[in-house]
Parts: C-alpha cells; structure tokens; sequence
C-alpha cells in the first residue's frame, strides 16, 4: 500500500510519520499535532451568595460577562448615545409646539428630576423649581451611569464577596484515613497505536523504590483499570471507589511495543485527574492537561520512543472546607512531567524505527500524596451592609455630581441656557391657547350658525371687519329674534367698539360682562368669528 503523504519510509518498505505528526486516517495524510498545552486545574468548590440558585442563576451570569469591564463598556455606550441623541434634537426647531421635534424636547425637559431646583439663578433671587430640556438630559444621564455602577459593583460583589482563608496544620494517619474520595485517573497517549500495543498494566509499586517500606501489589487490589481506544490514541483508566490513600508514594508504569505496520510512537500526553467525595457529588477537583514535550526541550516537535521511562508525576492535597460541613476533598495537582526517549530530527527516527530494541514507549504515573499537612480552608466575607450602603452612596454622589458639574457650567458660560424652560413654555401655552380659541369659534359658529367661519379660519391673514354684517341668534325652532335696538344704535355701537384692522388681525379680545344688550351681544359674536385668532 502506498505510504500517506508526508510520512517518512523505513526499512525500505514501511512507513511512519515524521517527529511530531500523527496520522489522520481519515485523510491518509501526517498532520502536524495542535493542541493547547495549558495545565487547567479546578478545587471543585464554588461558593454561593445564599440565594435560591433557581431565581439567580449566578454562573450563568458569569458565563456571558467574564470582568467589571463589560458593564462599563455597555454603561459607556448608552451614555454616549444618550448624549448624542439629546445633542442632535438641539438642532431642531421648536415651531410653534405642534412638530414631533418641540414633543420630544419637551418631554426631555420634563424628565428633569434630579437638577430641576438647582439650575442658574440671579443673584438675590428666589430659588424656583425649573425643568429644563438641559436638566432632563443631565438627569437621565446621571441615572444611566449610575445604573450602570450599580451593576457593576453587584458582579464584584458576587464574584469577589468572599476571601478564603487556608490554615495549614500537621496530619497523622487517622486525619488521612478519614479522607475518602472516588478518584479516577485517565491518560491518553497520543498516537496512532491502539490497546493492542499495551503491555505490562497489571502492577502497582507503593514507597521508594529500593527502600525498605517498598511493596508490590497487583493493580487490581487498588483499582479497576482498562484501556479503550480513542481517536487520539490509546485511554489507559484507572478507577478507585472509596479510596482510602495511607501510602505517600504510588507508582504505575505500562509499556507500548512495536506490532507490524504499527510502530510503537507517540507526540505527547493527555491527562485528566478527578477527585469526588462520595458524600457530596456535586463537588469535584480535577487536573487536566497536555504535554507536549518537556522542560528540557524548546517549542520543536518531538516523537517519544525508546526504552528511558517518560514520568508523569502528580501531586494530591488534602482539603477539609470548613465552610461546606468539614467537606474532605482531595486536589489533584500536576507536579513534573519528565520525558524518556524523544526524538526531535527524521534522521535519527528513522534510525530508532529500524531499530529492534527501541520498539518500545514506557510510561509511569507517580502519585504523590502530601500526607504531612492537610489545608483547612474557610472563607470570610468582605462586603457588609454598611460598607455596601457606603459604596452605593458614593456611586450615587459621583453620578450626580459629574453632571451637576457640567449643568452649572453650561448655564454659567451660555445665557441662552438659562431661560429655555420659559421658551418652552410660552410655546407650549400658546399651542393651547389656540387649541382652546378655535374650539371656542366651533362652538359660535356652531350655536350661531354663522356660515363664513370656515372662509376665516382658512384665510386669516386677510384682514376682517366687523361691521360688514349683522349676526341674529337663532332658536332652535329657525326663528330670530326682533332686533331690540334700531340701527341707529347699532352704527354707534360699531363706531365706538371697532378696532383697527392691525389690531384685529393680530390680536384677541376678552370681554367680560355681566349684561349685555342684545345688539352689542351680536357685534362681540361676529368679532369672535371674525378674527383669525393669532395669538400673543
């Protein structure tokens, strides 16, 4: 069969991959092996606030904002637009109160509950409450940042609420016997070898090797062990149910061999160490990781294989957490990795693949248990509800004085600023007192009947005279009353009360009576059609 692409050719009619690469069946080609060699390590002890996890889901808040720095840059953002979106309505004209434009700015001024009695004022001036379009902006923004501090002093507050403390204290062995966890060990070797490669799992070494207190045991009398093939390479498990670690020193090695078209060859490690108290599940301590090379060699990919053991050595902590009732949980913790036989140049892995007595790759996971000491961990909280309700206050203090700030300079260096609240509302009053005039000449002309209403309205600025005609009330039943003044009176009367035109097209007229005679009624009801109502 042809050899896969970039692979290298052995005893003139085998094939490997060069140093490094594995094969990828799938493509039938050698690949470059990328993998992260980050150590992640975890205590498996995550503490809570004391709320119902079901109404706050604190990890999964955790999840989507990984630092402070997510609320800030959202607070930031909202702040500008808001700033932006008031700063372009600036450029609007108000009109005459009826455009959507004087709406929104108006309602921005009414949104002015934080600065609305501490605006400019004159010296020797009653202070006065003020909304001000100005006011409305700052306030609303005030409240943005403040918000957005709020949050962000909240996450610090759930994420860092807490300190643990770690008291170290000397063990013996009953303190050790009364640490029992389910630990499992997994190590993958990264190759294209499967378990029939395997030999030599079935011995388990406790103490120094070659000192007196070493023992040989079969692997079985401590845990159940297996291998099952993965698409990375061969997975040797090895797990222990209620384990009970007297021994300081464990020691298991296993050996890859040469089979036919399938060299004993390997491009590193992967590793997975677990530790969970049978008691309490929920919390597990693990180490998991990938090894690549050694600390000894530069970033250059290396193939392992040869005869010198490569040692995987392993550190386990015994924890007691005070704080989750005396919860006794062991922590695995990669401590050295030190490579066997590699080989970094083609050259020389064509050589050892032609060589019989380099057909093989040894491999020993040592477990060292730290029984001197055992780590009591507690945790002491650090936030409180003074220091809280300080925090919020000076939160709250900032928000408002930083705008505070910037409203006074603005109404100090722009005089126009200091009177856009009467601006506003001389246009909004005008609005309504036309609104409430035509209603008024509505309902006259509706009760009056009085047919050249419409002809005004629709053309006020032509110029309107109120002796022209005469207006008869009319009953419901059609009739007119009999005019109760000759028209003598009614000339004099239309000489005395007539206005100028100027006037009368640019002006309203208020009467108020208590009695008035019946022609002087109808020459106020024909000025009240007639004018074309501009207001002032």
């Amino acid at each position: 069969m042809a050899c896969p692409a970039n692979s290298i050719v052995y005893n003139n009619t085998l094939c490997a991959c060069p140093p490094g690469q594995l094969l990828n069946r799938t493509a039938n080609k050698c690949s470059l092996l990328v993998a992260n060699s980050t150590i992640s390590t975890d205590s498996g002890v995550n503490y809570s606030i004391g709320f119902p996890m079901t109404l706050f889901d604190f990890d999964s808040i955790k999840k989507f904002t990984q630092s402070q720095a997510i609320f800030l840059e959202a607070t930031l953002v909202m702040l500008l637009s808001w700033l932006f979106f008031c700063f372009f309505l600036r450029f609007m004209k108000l009109g005459d109160g009826r455009n959507l434009w004087f709406k929104i700015r108006w309602w921005i001024s009414r949104l002015d509950v934080c600065f609305s009695t501490r605006h400019w004022l004159g010296d020797q001036k009653v202070v006065k409450k003020r909304k001000t379009e100005l006011g409305g902006t700052f306030s609303i923004a005030s409240w943005i940042l403040f918000i957005g501090l709020f949050a962000a002093l909240l996450y610090q507050i759930i994420s860092k609420r807490s300190v643990e403390v770690h008291n170290v204290r000397a063990t013996n062995a009953p303190d050790l016997a009364a640490f029992v966890n389910d630990m499992e060990f997994n190590i993958t070797t990264l190759s294209s070898m499967s378990c029939s490669n395997l030999r030599s799992l079935d011995t388990l070494v406790t103490g120094k090797p070659g000192f007196i207190d070493q023992r040989v045991t079969p692997l079985s009398e401590f845990a159940n062990y297996s291998c099952h093939n993965t698409s990375q390479g061969p997975t040797i498990t090895l797990r222990c149910n209620r384990c009970r670690l007297i021994q300081d020193d464990l020691y298991i090695s296993w050996q890859f061999i040469d089979l036919p078209n399938n060299p004993a060859t390997a491009v590193g490690f992967q590793f997975n160490l677990t530790s969970r108290n049978p008691d309490n599940k929920k919390h597990v301590s693990f180490v998991c990781g990938t090894l690549k090379n050694g600390s000894s060699f530069d970033d250059k990919p290396v193939t392992f294989r040869g005869r010198v053991s490569n040692i995987l050595k392993f550190n386990l902590f015994p924890r007691i957490y005070l704080n989750l009732h005396d919860l006794r949980l062991i922590q695995p913790l990669l401590h050295e990795f030190l490579p066997g036989s590699s080989f970094q140049e083609t050259s020389q892995l064509q050589a050892s693949l032609e060589n019989s007595n380099d057909g093989v790759i040894n491999t020993t996971l040592y477990v060292n248990l730290l029984s001197a000491y055992i780590v009591e961990i507690n945790n002491q909280n650090t936030v409180g509800p003074v220091s809280f309700l300080a925090d919020l206050g000076g939160l709250y203090c900032i928000s408002i004085g930083i705008f505070f700030y910037l409203l006074v300079q603005f109404e100090y260096r722009i005089k126009k600023l200091r009177n856009e609240d009467n601006v506003m509302r001389m246009i909004r009053k005008r609005r309504k007192a036309q609104d409430h005039w035509d209603k008024l000449r509505k309902y006259v002309n509706y009760t009056w009947g009085c047919n050249t209403l419409d002809d005004d309205y629709n053309k006020p600025k032509e110029k309107s005279s109120c002796s022209c005609f005469m207006v008869q009330p009319v009953h419901r039943n059609g009739s007119s009353h009999k005019r109760s003044q000759p028209n003598k009176m009614n000339s004099i009367l239309s000489k005395k009360l007539s206005l100028p035109s100027e006037i009368m097209g640019n002006s309203i007229l208020l009467v108020y009576v208590r009695e008035v005679p019946p022609s002087l009624k109808h020459f106020l009801l024909q000025m009240i059609i007639s004018f074309p109502c501009r207001l002032h």
